[in-house]
């Protein structure tokens, strides 16, 4: 029988933290390379009294600084994903982050062109806060949303190609063909196609910000909902809840590993270890 042939999602999988990070690197020495050369002329054409080396050094300062936040942005991004439905308190909220951000960054650059321009055996002079940092906030916030831009887009092509699932909802017209509050499969959106799974197949559910993951048969489906919400939609009898943030299949279960510590370690069928915290032992034990 000839293997199926890896999906674009199943190909990239290897190379995806490479991609990721190599994206970053790139785009950052990018901008500060030619962010460089535009300050560099316009400093000769004004003819002002600048070495060469200074201009590089605030374009690579700058840069560098977003570089070492990009991880940061990425895991805050993760943590309070940016919705259109939050309306103006989703904005306070990313307004307010950008304010962070933006000092972080202020002062991460200015450290390194402090040390560059001691290294050079000058000094820089940053000027006071009051008057520098407004403007290098204006700045900085179309950075950050430039950021969480690039952060949000990839992630969306990362879920196309993955796959995202969605509960079935009630029909428009007509009774529902299985209960909607027990629903028995759910739908998920591929590259422009649908799929059908069940939810028997489910093999455990990880939270992950607003998502949660369903693992079905190798692969990862996120779903956007909260795990307490689709933990309240699946068959208690089948589903059991063992972390904050797992919930697992009873048919997939093969053993529970208790630890020194009060929590446990769930072994499933496929050989995958799961986490059981102490409070949810005593309902996965009975369940079980």
């Amino acid at each position: 029988m000839q293997a199926s042939r890896p999906t674009a999602y199943e190909r990239l999988l290897p190379w995806k933290r490479t991609v990721e990070v190599g994206f970053w690197v790139v785009y950052i020495a990018w901008n500060a390379t030619f962010n460089s050369i535009t300050v560099v002329m316009d400093v000769h054409k004004a003819g002002l009294a600048f070495a060469d080396w200074e201009p590089v050094v605030w374009e690579w300062s700058s840069n560098l600084g977003w570089l070492l936040l990009v991880w940061p942005l990425v895991r805050f991004t993760a943590w309070r994903p940016l919705r259109w439905t939050g309306g103006l308190r989703k904005v306070a909220e990313y307004l307010l982050a950008s304010v962070v951000f933006s000092l972080l960054h202020v002062v991460g650059m200015y450290a390194l062109r402090a040390l560059v321009y001691r290294w050079m055996g000058g000094e820089y002079r940053f000027g006071g806060w009051l008057s520098a940092w407004p403007y290098e906030y204006l700045k900085d916030v179309r950075s950050f949303f430039v950021l969480v831009v690039f952060i949000e887009t990839w992630r969306l092509l990362i879920r196309r190609l993955q796959g995202e699932a969605q509960l079935l909802d009630a029909p428009d017209d007509g009774p529902p063909v299985e209960p909607v509050e027990r629903p028995e499969r759910f739908l998920v959106r591929k590259l422009g196609r649908e799929f059908l799974i069940a939810v028997s197949e489910i093999e455990w559910a990880q939270a992950s910000g607003n998502y949660v993951n369903l693992r079905v048969r190798g692969h990862d489906y996120p779903l956007r909902s909260t795990m307490a919400a689709l933990e309240a939609r699946l068959d208690p009898q089948c589903f059991v809840r063992i972390h904050r943030s797992y919930l697992v299949n009873l048919r997939q279960v093969a053993s529970i590993e208790p630890l020194e510590s009060g929590d446990a370690r769930v072994h499933l069928r496929e050989g995958v270890p799961l986490p059981c915290s102490r409070s949810y032992r005593a309902a996965l034990r009975e369940a079980a």
